[in-house]
């Protein structure tokens, strides 16, 4: 159980029951499914099945931070909080799934607190394999001045892992090769055919004529990404540079991105782009429309739960305009019979329900 005191405020207060938002996208291709849940997360990842997530993406509220929206986590109980959440997490996550944790440790009395390596600490000995650090270097992080640091250019980006052998597409993410590689292979020297080891006995080597020929290259773990300079609705908008990297780096079209921090949607609408099935989780209500709103969900009234948002839409790739108006005419009416079938269906259980109990 968390601690009543870890998470308060206004607006945060989650529904006595999760409400769903559901969005179903088809395409020639295959069927791709947005749901958003607005509740707490700790809470809402327990109707999610086992080993179902390919990939979770997310970024947390920081420690001491973004208190109006979600009330704020003391840098000293951050680990308390997030540790049942990772639990939920790694149930859900498939065996060959990743999980990355965009997160960034506090300045608390001076001095940067140490939530963030604890809580990597703690995470592996629950059965976390920590399999990889990546940077986000933030080429255009706010300028500041303090007594005694610089300003924050950059954030973590955990790689979470359940075994050692995970799904990654390494081909999706590689580079181009760079101006440097004309000039350097204009002309080659003798060395420059022979595998050379490093002379740190590090174990590593290269032999540089292995690259002639080679237009793309694959990329470190620092990822050089701009901020979002606008701030669409949330207080903590990531660039959908940042989730769109590692969803072609560890999943496929139709896998399954959860989002469990959703915040305004971003994670969701990079999936939709790159037809993936997505969930995201929100603790506030307003958010959660937001997010639907961006994503084009319509509003309407549908059990099991108070408010839900559904929609379809036909996405033909090469089909004409007139033709997209006609498939989206026709999922519509599709929709619209599903929809009367579930509330006419209701009504019947209840009309029975009044004649068996009078």
């Amino acid at each position: 159980m968390r601690p009543k005191d870890i998470i308060q405020g206004t607006n945060s207060k989650p529904p006595s029951k999760p409400s769903s938002i559901q969005l179903s996208c088809f395409n020639c291709v295959n069927q791709v499914t947005i749901k958003i849940i607005h509740g707490d997360c700790a809470i809402a990842l327990k109707s999610l099945p086992n080993n179902s997530i390919d990939l979770v993406m997310t970024s947390p509220p920081y420690a001491n931070q973004r208190k109006h929206d979600y009330g704020g986590v003391a840098a000293d109980k951050y680990v308390e909080w997030f540790l049942p959440i990772s639990d939920e997490l790694y149930r859900v996550l498939k065996p060959e799934g990743s999980f990355v944790l965009n997160i960034k440790e506090s300045v608390v009395k001076g001095e940067r607190h140490t939530y963030v390596m604890d809580l990597i600490i703690e995470m592996k000995k629950r059965g976390w394999l920590w399999t990889e650090e990546y940077i986000w270097h933030k080429r255009n992080s706010c300028p500041g001045k303090w007594p005694n640091r610089f300003r924050d250019a950059w954030e973590r980006c955990e790689h979470f892992t359940k075994k050692k052998e995970v799904a990654m597409y390494q081909e999706a993410v590689m580079v181009p090769m760079g101006d440097w590689y004309h000039s350097r292979f204009n002309s080659l020297r003798k060395s420059d055919h022979v595998y050379i080891k490093s002379k740190t006995n590090s174990g590593f080597g290269k032999k540089v004529a292995n690259l002639i020929g080679r237009k793309m290259a694959y990329p470190d773990n620092v990822l050089h990404l701009p901020t979002e300079c606008r701030n669409k609705g949330h207080s903590a908008v990531f660039p959908a540079t940042l989730p769109e990297w590692f969803i072609k780096l560890f999943t496929k079209a139709g896998d399954t991105v959860l989002d469990p921090f959703m915040g305004s949607g971003t994670t969701l609408q990079v999936s939709k782009g790159l037809e993936r099935h997505s969930i995201g989780i929100d603790l506030t209500a307003d958010y959660c429309t937001l997010a639907a709103t961006r994503l084009g969900l319509a509003k309407t009234p549908c059990p099991p739960f108070p408010l839900t948002y559904t929609n379809t839409q036909n996405f033909e790739l090469k089909a004409s305009n007139d033709e997209k108006k006609v498939n989206r005419n026709r999922s519509t009416q599709a929709s619209n019979l599903i929809l009367n079938k579930k509330v006419s269906d209701l009504s019947r259980k209840r009309t029975n329900s009044r004649s068996q109990n009078p």
